[in-house]
């Protein structure tokens, strides 16, 4: 017998909590900063804990980037606002979760 995923209660191999935690009304944020030396950095707020390490993997290989996660948060080198949330849609998030600041 397979195993049971403990938060949806179905089987590990039809398990849907990730792509239900993707449909969950949560307000995602993606702005711009300066960091050390007049660098601008694009910051990503508001995506799950969970989903954090492999949305900022995803967004480094696809815009061609560095980048970390620190405190529920990604932070990826240079100016990327226009093209994070193409990204983001691709990866299974709703458009209209997503506030990019101008």
């Amino acid at each position: 017998m397979s195993d049971i995923c403990p938060k949806c209660g179905l089987p590990k191999e039809l398990c849907v909590c990730d792509v239900l935690d993707k449909e969950v009304e949560s307000r995602i944020k993606v702005y711009t900063k300066k960091a050390k030396f007049n660098k601008v950095v694009t910051i990503v707020e508001g995506l799950n804990s969970g989903d954090l390490e492999n949305a900022l993997k995803n967004l480094k290989r696809t815009l061609a980037c560095g980048g970390t996660s620190k405190d529920n948060m990604i932070e990826l080198q240079g100016n990327h606002k226009s093209k994070v949330k193409n990204v983001l849609v691709n990866m299974g998030y709703k458009d209209a979760s997503i506030d990019v600041a101008s």
